[in-house]
C-alpha cells in the first residue's frame, strides 16, 4: 500500500485519537438517544402548523419534549458513561439546572453536565470507599447523590446555562451567517475527509446536531442535519469503481453501494478511498455541490436521520421538502461520480483482493482508534453479554474458547449479563438487539453483534481476523 496511505492513516497521532476519543463519547451521548429524537422529529414533521397533517394539540408535545426530555435523556446518558446508572441520574439533575429557563434547546449543556455530573459522584463515591460505618452505607448513598445533585443543578442554573446559552446563540448566528453568504458548503473540506479518518462524530454529534435541533424549533427543519449525513457522495465513488474499477475492486462496489445507500453504513467506501487517496477531490466536490444545492434549494430534515440511509433521508424530509432533499443527494452523488470516474480513468493499476482486504484492516483498526482501542493489540478479555448472562452468552463463550484454544491463542472469555459488563473488557460479544446497551455500558469497548450465539462461523471468522 503507498506511503501517502499511510500518512493519511497515520497522521495527526495522539490529537487525532484524542478526537476520535472525544468524537466517540459524544456520540456516545447521543446515539443511544436517537429513538426519542426521530420521535420528536416524526411528530413535529407532522403536527405543527408548517407540517403535513397539522394539529394544535398535539403539537403541545413538541416544546417539552425538546426543550425538557431530549437534553436530560442525554444528560443521563452522559453521567452513565461515566458512573452508570448512578452517575446517570446525578447528570440528569444537573442537566435539570440547565434546561430551566433556558430559550434554546440544551443538548449541549446536557452533553457538559450529563458527564461532569457522573464524575462528581464518582470521585465521592471513591472518596469515601471503605470509610462507610456498617448500616449506613444506603443513608450515604442516598443522601450524598441528593445533596451534590442538589448543588450541581443550582450551580448548573446560575452558572453554566447563561454561559452555554450565550454560546449556542453565538454558535447559531455564526451558522446563519456563514449560510446567508453562502460559504456553508465550504464545511464539505472537513466534513468529508473527516468521515474517512473517523473524525465526524466529534463535527456531528458536538456542533451539528445541537444546531440542528435549534434551528428546527425556528424553522420547522435544518440544513445542519444533511451536512454528515448525506449518502450522494459516497455512493458517487462506489458507482464509479463500478464502472471504471478493475479486478476485485469492481466486482465488490455493487454490494457495497446497496450496504452505504440503502442501509446507510457509510464506513463501507472509505476502504476505497484509502486505496486511492486523489478521490477525496471527489467526495469533496461532490460534498460542495450538494451542499450547495441544499443551500440554493433551502432544503432541510425535521431530525437526524440514523443511520445516513436514503430510507432515513427520506423519511425526515419535512412537508413540500422531499424532492430538494433528493435533488442535493443526487447532485452529489453525480458530481462525485464525474471526479472519481476522471481519477480511475487516468489511472491504470489495478487494485487486487489483498490490497481492499488490506484497506478494509486499515479501516477495522481505525474505527479500533475512534473507540479509544490500541491497534495491533490482541484483546485481554473478551465477554458474551445477554440479558440475564446466563444460558446463550454461556453457550456462545464455551464454542468462542475452543475455538481460541484451536488457533493457540491465550485470550480470557467470560460472560456476564448486559448491564453488568466489567469495565474492562475489550470485546463484547452480544445479541444485536442488545448491542446499543452493551456500548453504553463500555463505550470504549468493541461491540460485535451476534443473530445467534451458536453460529460457529461467525466465532471462526472472529479468530481468523485475530491471526492475520
Amino acid at each position: 500500500m503507498s506511503a501517502n496511505v499511510n500518512s493519511l492513516v497515520t497522521g495527526g497521532g495522539k490529537t487525532k485519537a484524542k478526537i476520535q476519543k472525544f468524537g466517540g463519547f459524544m456520540a456516545g451521548m447521543v446515539i443511544p438517544n436517537m429513538g426519542a429524537i426521530l420521535a420528536w422529529g416524526l411528530i413535529t414533521m407532522f403536527v405543527i402548523p408548517t407540517g403535513w397533517t397539522p394539529n394544535a394539540y398535539l403539537a403541545k408535545l413538541v416544546g417539552p419534549m425538546i426543550t425538557y426530555l431530549l437534553p436530560l435523556l442525554i444528560g443521563y446518558t452522559g453521567g452513565s458513561l461515566v458512573y452508570k446508572q448512578r452517575g446517570g441520574v446525578i447528570g440528569a439533575i444537573a442537566t435539570a439546572g440547565v434546561v430551566v429557563g433556558a430559550s434554546v434547546p440544551m443538548f449541549l449543556g446536557g452533553m457538559i453536565m450529563g458527564p461532569f455530573g457522573g464524575w462528581v459522584i464518582k470521585k465521592f463515591d471513591q472518596l469515601i470507599e471503605d470509610k462507610v460505618p456498617t448500616g449506613f452505607e444506603m443513608l450515604i448513598s442516598n443522601f450524598s447523590a441528593g445533596i451534590l445533585g442538589a448543588l450541581l443543578a443550582i450551580l448548573a442554573y446560575t452558572v453554566i446555562e447563561p454561559v452555554v446559552q450565550g454560546f449556542s446563540t453565538v454558535l447559531g448566528n455564526l451558522a446563519v451567517v456563514v449560510t446567508n453568504a453562502g460559504l456553508l458548503p465550504l464545511i464539505a473540506i472537513f466534513i468529508e475527509p473527516g468521515k474517512i479518518l473517523f473524525l465526524n462524530n466529534a463535527i456531528n454529534h458536538g456542533v451539528l446536531a445541537p444546531l440542528g435541533i435549534q434551528q428546527v424549533t425556528q424553522t420547522g427543519k435544518s440544513i445542519f442535519f444533511l451536512l454528515e449525513s448525506d449518502p450522494g457522495p459516497g455512493l458517487g465513488i462506489l458507482l464509479a469503481f463500478w464502472v471504471y474499477g478493475k479486478g476485485a475492486i469492481k466486482q465488490s462496489a455493487p454490494g457495497a453501494i446497496i450496504i452505504q445507500f440503502l442501509g446507510g453504513i457509510h464506513e463501507v467506501y472509505f476502504p476505497y478511498i484509502l486505496m486511492k487517496p486523489l478521490l477525496l477531490l471527489a467526495v469533496i466536490g461532490g460534498g460542495i455541490a450538494a451542499d450547495l444545492t441544499f443551500v440554493i434549494t433551502k432544503a432541510g430534515l425535521v431530525a437526524t436521520p440514523s443511520p445516513g440511509s436514503i430510507f432515513a433521508e427520506m423519511a425526515m424530509a419535512p412537508k413540500g421538502g422531499f424532492l430538494v432533499v433528493m435533488l442535493g443527494i443526487a447532485v452529489g452523488a453525480v458530481v462525485s461520480f464525474l471526479i472519481a470516474s476522471v481519477i480511475l480513468k487516468r489511472d491504470k493499476t489495478e487494485v487486487n483482493s489483498e490490497e481492499l482486504a488490506g484497506a478494509q484492516q486499515m479501516i477495522s483498526q481505525m474505527k479500533s482508534m475512534s473507540k479509544g482501542q490500541k491497534s495491533n493489540q490482541l484483546p485481554k478479555l473478551i465477554i458474551f453479554a445477554c440479558e440475564a448472562g446466563m444460558g446463550s452468552s454461556a453457550m456462545g463463550e464455551s464454542i468462542l474458547k475452543k475455538s481460541l484454544k484451536d488457533a493457540g491463542l491465550n485470550i480470557e472469555v467470560r460472560h456476564s449479563a448486559v448491564n453488568q459488563i466489567p469495565s474492562d473488557v475489550d470485546v463484547v460479544f452480544t445479541q444485536e438487539g442488545l448491542a446499543g446497551r452493551a456500548a453504553q455500558v463500555v463505550p470504549k469497548a468493541q461491540i460485535v453483534p451476534i443473530k445467534n450465539f451458536l453460529d460457529k462461523s461467525a466465532y471462526e471468522e472472529y479468530v481468523n481476523s485475530l491471526i492475520k
